[in-house]
């Protein structure tokens, strides 16, 4: 699975952590409608270095169509509640 983080770039992702990432987005999703911005900073930070941790960097010279694309990892609240309010962001 191609997974990209935007302003960061594109990786090689395990389709075996799929159901992590969607775990981590369940609880994002949850700590955005309570507006808890301290455990969205945490949950999101984990799932952007679950990504870069466990995935294969692509080459900035490959064009490859990405299947998932999480925001910068500096979003903010607002542009969390606009993206994170769709309980699929993570689908598989």
């Amino acid at each position: 699975m191609i997974v990209r983080i935007a302003t960061e770039g594109q990786y090689r992702f395990p389709g075996a952590l799929i159901d992590r990432l969607k775990e981590l987005d369940r609880h994002i999703v949850e700590a955005v409608a309570n507006e808890d911005r301290h455990l969205f900073d945490k949950l999101y930070a984990e799932m952007v270095s679950l990504v870069k941790n466990q995935g294969e960097p692509v080459s900035h010279d490959q064009i490859m169509e990405s299947e998932l694309i999480l925001p910068p990892p500096d979003i903010t609240m607002k542009e969390a509640k606009e993206l994170f309010a769709r309980p699929d962001l993570v689908s598989g």
